[in-house]
């Protein structure tokens, strides 16, 4: 005789069966890759809109692509509360980051349909078109539409088939011009709250399924071009060289070591190339990447000073020239004090251990801030907590632990108690 599936462990199962059935929509057989506005782009907004509206949802896209699929409230237009995530994806990436976060409510959501229950507020569940930033070289398309915080100059981007954004919208049916509109009002959207994978390995590592995201953190990048002198590597003595590479590695060390010991700090150099290297020659060029994170934007501004200094010693003293190229920065979002405690009043009403963490990782509700306050829940990640990768995994147990906090935060939110704080 077949075990009764509980309601919890029935949701579990669910969203892991819907985020099969929407890898499926990939523009490459074999691996997972779904950029804004492609075919298969379409085909999961199209799954999206059906589970939506079989939960009980009116469903609409707006002109960026959004999925937005709103759960009225016991009285009709009233304000809502928002929540979602991405559902576009890196190339060969995974399963759960960004849709996750799509799919977890509308799961919810169904239940509360089935169970004829309402709320004095609408629910809204935004699947943001895009968020990575893969086709067109420009991220959080999708949350900054509806913060009205869209850039309009990246409608000029081209992707790798040399289309302008502004093209593939066009032709997708999406009219640019009407971009404004997909804003909303600040005064209708009553927080926004994200479900997300942690893309890490701390909640892993210390065995806790859950947690609450304290801010998502700021980001300086640069890249980094030395020059030194090209010479032979059997001829030129060692302390007569001007080793770009080596010069490169001291300043890689010294990152390690700065932004070693400080929670929430994490430097990395991602990129590292020596042009034209050879085995048997002293480097004469390196151009390397440098990624700087922090959860508070004084402790990253810190670490950014004093690895510039650092790169202007280490030049001066081993005779290396160097530019110096800022590409991106982006200050960190906090989560909202009394959002946050919301949730881990959810968490510990289900039984479970309350643990607080920053997030590394840039999300839609860094752009959702500019319209409202923002907060955001942390799954367990499995696998070593891989992610924007096909080994990324997480459990059926951790979606039905998580789609239960989510019930349990929506079925007490209390909107007043951020006047309190």
């Amino acid at each position: 005789m077949a075990a009764t599936l509980t309601p919890a462990t029935e949701t579990g199962a669910r969203i892991m069966a819907w985020a099969d059935t929407l890898a499926v929509h990939t523009e490459q057989p074999g691996m997972l890759t779904r950029t804004y506005l492609t075919e298969a782009h379409h085909g999961a907004a199209a799954q999206l809109t059906e589970w939506m509206q079989a939960a009980g949802m009116t469903v609409r896209r707006d002109a960026a692509g959004n999925v937005i699929g709103r759960y009225e409230g016991t009285t009709p237009n009233v304000p809502a509360l928002l929540t979602g995530s991405h559902f576009d994806t890196v190339r060969d990436g995974g399963r759960y980051d960004g849709n996750l976060g799509v799919i977890l409510p509308v799961a919810c959501v169904a239940q509360w349909n089935r169970q004829g229950k309402r709320f004095p507020f609408a629910i809204e569940v935004v699947g943001f078109a895009e968020e990575e930033g893969v086709r067109f070289k420009a991220t959080l398309l999708g949350s900054r539409a509806i913060a009205g915080t869209f850039d309009t100059n990246v409608l000029d981007n081209v992707d790798d088939s040399g289309k302008t954004m502004r093209e593939v919208m066009r032709a997708a049916g999406f009219d640019p011009a009407g971009l404004p509109a997909a804003a909303h009002a600040r005064e209708q959207v009553l927080a926004f709250v994200e479900v997300h994978i942690e893309q890490g390995p701390v909640l892993l590592n210390e065995g806790l399924s859950l947690g609450v995201v304290t801010a998502i953190s700021g980001a300086t990048r640069f890249i980094v071009e030395l020059e030194g002198l090209a010479g032979h590597a059997g001829t030129v003595p060692m302390d007569m060289r001007r080793d770009a590479a080596m010069a490169g590695a001291e300043i890689g060390l010294f990152i390690e070591r700065r932004c070693s010991g400080l929670p929430g700090l994490v430097g990395t150099i991602g990129q590292f190339n020596v042009p034209n290297g050879a085995a048997n020659v002293v480097p004469g060029r390196a151009v390397f990447s440098i990624d700087i994170r922090a959860g508070e934007d004084a402790v990253r501004q810190a670490a950014v000073n004093d690895v510039l200094a650092e790169i202007e010693r280490v030049c001066a003293r081993r005779n290396v020239r160097v530019q110096i190229r800022k590409t991106h920065e982006a200050v960190s979002v906090p989560c909202a004090p009394w959002l946050q405690q919301q949730w881990a009043d959810a968490i510990a009403r289900q039984g479970l251990p309350v643990r607080h963490l920053p997030s590394g990782a840039g999300h839609d509700a860094m752009a959702i801030a500019a319209i409202a306050d923002v907060a955001m829940l942390f799954v367990r990640c499995g696998n070593g907590g891989i992610s924007h990768h096909p080994t990324e995994i997480m459990t059926a147990e951790d979606a039905a632990s998580a789609a239960a906090v989510f019930s349990d935060f929506v079925e007490h939110f209390d909107k007043h108690s951020a006047r309190q704080q």
